[in-house]
């Protein structure tokens, strides 16, 4: 990520707590800064593990409780697991994922189709509709390769 996208998604960060009126602490950021550094979709004991490094002291509740506030307050996505913890995704763009029953990879991919994709209508009537994302299972490359070799 370049300096300049990731000093927008910082100030958008401390825009979104300031408007829920959560405090900007040094923990909270440093969680956030693991996240934006973090490679595909981070489980919370992946940020937990990042974050210690620089707060010593700093528990897994403590993480794992900035990152559902995150969530709930839409600075974040909480991805499925699958079976597997929570994996959170800091991407603020509208995409899809595919889930590689494999390895666990989640894979983000872009989709026009899949964004005008046609909701029921008996959803439209029961729920209210806040976003949308695709999840594709199967196998991903890597997967299908050690698979052909055994």
């Amino acid at each position: 990520m370049d300096l300049k996208q990731g000093s927008d998604r910082f100030a958008v960060f401390k825009e979104k707590c300031r408007a829920h009126h959560l405090r900007i602490t040094p923990q909270r950021m440093a969680v956030y800064r693991a996240l934006m550094e973090a490679q595909g979709h981070p489980s919370a004991d992946d940020i937990f593990n990042d974050v210690k490094h620089e707060f010593p002291n700093i528990s897994f509740d403590t993480v794992y409780r900035a990152l559902m506030t995150f969530s709930e307050i839409g600075i974040i996505d909480t991805v499925e697991g699958h079976g597997a913890p929570k994996r959170f995704d800091v991407n603020p763009d509208g995409h899809h994922h595919f889930y590689c029953i494999g390895c666990g990879r989640i894979i983000d991919f872009y989709s026009e189709a899949m964004d005008q994709a046609k909701i029921p209508s008996e959803i439209k009537r029961k729920c209210r509709i806040l976003g949308r994302r695709m999840v594709l299972k199967g196998y991903c490359d890597e997967c299908r390769k050690r698979m052909r070799g055994k």
